[in-house]
Order: structure tokens, then sequence, then C-alpha cells
């Protein structure tokens, strides 16, 4: 899957949109969760939340393909070991992630919906009370 060009001009985010591309590779479902299960606490409801409602929009056979190209991408990035900030440095960790995170979420924003959300939330809810 690779993003259009008429998508990255939309953007207007070269930086993300590299970092994003450079890393769907790296993306797998059983990697995600393998991520968040070991990372949890660590990583905190400020980092999983955006993943969680990502995870889930990808999931949907509603959300387009443009979308799911963005979100794969970044929830690459989240679960590659190579991280621009290695994510057991204490206090930074995550903030690449978290970066990385808030970049894609904006960019597919308007398909994140109430169902993803509340499937987000549930399952931090499980995981944190």
């Amino acid at each position: 899957m690779k993003l259009h060009d008429t998508h990255r001009d939309d953007v207007g985010s070269g930086a993300i949109m590299g970092t994003l591309e450079e890393n769907e590779a790296h993306y797998s479902e059983e990697g995600f969760w393998d991520k968040v299960a070991h990372s949890a606490r660590r990583a905190g409801r400020k980092t999983l939340e955006p993943a969680l409602k990502m995870y889930y929009a990808a999931q949907d056979p509603n959300t387009p393909l443009w979308a799911k190209t963005t979100i794969y991408g970044a929830l690459g990035y989240f679960i590659s070991p190579i991280d621009a900030i290695p994510d057991l440095t204490p206090f930074l960790g995550y903030t690449d992630d978290m970066g990385v995170l808030a970049g894609a979420l904006a960019i597919v924003a308007a398909r994140i919906n109430d169902k993803h959300r509340e499937q987000a939330k549930a399952t931090l809810t499980r995981w944190f009370g």
C-alpha cells in the first residue's frame, strides 16, 4: 500500500508522511499487540489511546485505503524496535512515538468515529481500570 501523491499534497507534511511510509512495512497485528502488551504501563494511556483509536479505525472496512496506509505507517513506527528515542529512555522514551501517533491522528481524525473511540476507551478501561 502506498499513499497517492495527491494525498501527500493535501496533508502538507512531508516529514510525517516520510516517516509513515518508511515504517508501514514494520506493521503487523501481532507486533502491535505484542508492543502494547509489553509496554502498556510504561507507555501509558496518553500514548496508547491514539494508537488504539487508529488501530480500530484501520480494522473498519469503511475506513479508506489512504487512511489505513497512514495508520499502518504510524503503528509500524510505534512497534518498530528502531526509534529516534529508544523506548527504554527514562521520561523521553515514548515522546517520538507520541509525536508520530499524534501527527497520524491529525491526518486521519475525520475517519475516527465514535465506535473507534468507544472501542479504544473500553480497551484502556480493561487495562488501566
